[in-house]
């Protein structure tokens, strides 16, 4: 165990847009940590309510232009080189010892750049978590003394630290993927990653609860679903062949699911944007900052 005094800052970044309650509960989570961050940075979409939230030592609201990237960049304008930053959804709660585990990990490893933490459970994927039950699954799964790391390909958005060096030296997130963002921790991880490895640290437990308000409507994001991936082609930040199957992935369940939607997704939705978005680049106008035009 490494002393105080050898280990880094830690700021922790939240970005969140018209979700109070979730936020005044994740801050709860937050407050209990066994070590605090030395900065808690939340950064709130224009407009966006944040009366009555906890206040916790080092914190420090902002405000930006609605769009997960830009508020994001707003955090990260405020890094010194000693940070090591630590984006975490709105609606993700860490392990009381996710922190301290998180400050441990880089310091014992100087070549990782970024980390990213292995979720217990995603609501995301389904109708979404209560705080209850990401409280049960985070106490059924204590601290492992023989967690490990291993490499990936990208940090997962909702719960990502990298180092602030890169971030000085002027590394932002791509404030042309809209709204919510999608692929974003792909784009800025592939980018950082000339920097030093990218690695999964399972000592760093949390629950992402999936909270579904908020989100992008599923015209927008199914437009984002063919978009976004053509441009991190663009940009040579995410390979072709993982970029075209993640596209025809979602294309084939959200016209496989469209008769049948889950009831917590807008796969017609989602659909008619893919089509949108194929139309657009059939017309050679396909951006991802399209998406801001449909409805």
């Amino acid at each position: 165990m490494l002393r105080a005094d050898q280990l880094p800052r830690l700021l922790v970044g939240i970005a969140t847009t018209g979700r109070p309650e979730i936020l005044g509960h994740t801050l709860r989570v937050l407050a209990g940590q066994s070590r605090p961050a030395d900065r808690l940075l939340l950064c709130a979409a224009e407009g966006s309510e944040t009366a009555g939230l906890p206040a916790l030592p080092g914190m420090q609201l902002l405000t930006a232009p609605r769009g997960l990237t830009r508020q994001r960049n707003a955090i990260l304008e405020q890094a010194a080189a000693e940070d090591v930053i630590l984006f975490l959804d709105d609606d993700f709660l860490p392990a009381p010892d996710y922190l301290e585990r998180l400050a441990q990990a880089f310091a014992a490893h100087p070549e990782v750049v970024m980390m990213t933490g292995r979720v217990l459970a995603d609501g995301i994927g389904g109708a979404g978590l209560g705080p209850e039950e990401a409280a049960r699954i985070l106490a059924a799964s204590p601290p492992d003394p023989a967690a490990g790391m291993t490499p990936v390909y990208n940090g997962y958005g909702c719960n990502m630290a990298f180092r602030a060096g890169p971030v000085l030296a002027g590394l932002r997130f791509d404030d042309r993927l809209p709204l919510y963002g999608w692929l974003e921790d792909v784009d800025f991880s592939r980018r950082i990653s000339g920097h030093g490895r990218i690695m999964r640290n399972d000592a760093l437990r949390g629950v992402h609860l999936g909270v579904k308000s908020g989100r992008t409507s599923g015209v927008r994001l199914g437009y984002s679903q063919i978009a976004n991936p053509l441009h991190l082609i663009a940009r040579r930040s995410m390979s072709p062949p993982r970029a075209l199957l993640m596209l025809a992935r979602n294309v084939a369940a959200n016209g496989l699911k469209a008769l049948r939607p889950e009831p917590w997704v807008d796969r017609r939705g989602r659909l008619r944007g893919n089509l949108l978005a194929f139309g657009d680049l059939l017309r050679g106008r396909l951006a991802p900052e399209r998406a801001l035009e449909l409805p």
